[in-house]
């Protein structure tokens, strides 16, 4: 587990002065104002730290995959236009994401075309179907091999890369005929191993927060060239 004081050191300075100020008699006032000085100037330091850490990312992966990023939508627009559709799936918060990468395809907006897009994360019946009786590195993979055809889209999204039921479902899509996406982070792990996937995208950091922060910019980035291709 992160230590909180890596994601929030601010939270850790003052301590010590506060408690002298109170045996100071009179001072607490002061020092504790002062305290808390400190404690928003760190804010202030940490929250602008992060922001330069994402922008460097983005340009980490702009450089290292626009022209991929760009191949990728133009096949899924190739997808689209062949009657294809959009599978997408992960876990923890990378579900979520799954979730918004789904909604964004279906619902664009009133200057963009809807396409069919579906989170494998939403039905609770399916899921917990398939762990109870089977075991969740299925969950996706047999959704795929109920619902996935030749010339539908898997897009899985890993902060590691690693998880065995998204490397089950893209082996599923795979075999049938889908086309295969993956975003990762970290060096890509199990992904980046695989031979077959179609396109992969991997945010080089180990910080869980900047990782999916990367890839919300890359999902929205394959929408926009997607609907330029269509």
């Amino acid at each position: 587990m992160t230590d909180m004081k890596q994601l929030y050191p601010f939270l850790d300075t003052g301590g010590s002065g506060g408690s002298e100020g109170g045996r100071g008699g009179g001072l607490g006032g002061g020092s504790e104002d002062a305290a808390l000085d400190g404690v928003l100037a760190e804010v202030r330091r940490s929250t602008a730290e992060k922001a330069r850490e994402i922008v460097r990312l983005r340009g980490l992966v702009l450089d290292r995959c626009g022209a991929d990023l760009t191949a990728c939508a133009v096949r899924m627009a190739e997808a689209f236009r062949a009657g294809g559709r959009l599978f997408t799936f992960g876990n923890g918060g990378s579900s979520t994401d799954a979730q918004d990468v789904a909604a964004l395809f279906v619902n664009p907006g009133p200057h963009a075309r809807p396409l069919p897009a579906l989170a494998l994360t939403t039905d609770a019946a399916v899921l917990t179907a398939l762990s109870n009786d089977i075991g969740f590195e299925v969950v996706f993979a047999r959704q795929l091999a109920a619902f996935g055809r030749r010339g539908d889209i898997a897009l899985a999204l890993s902060t590691s890369g690693d998880s065995d039921n998204l490397m089950a479902a893209l082996r599923e899509a795979g075999r049938r005929g889908m086309v295969t996406v993956g975003l990762a982070g970290d060096s890509g792990g199990q992904m980046a191993e695989t031979p077959g996937l179609d396109h992969l995208f991997v945010v080089p950091s180990t910080s869980v927060h900047r990782i999916q922060e990367a890839q919300t910019t890359i999902y929205h980035a394959l929408w926009e060239l997607t609907q330029e291709a269509l």
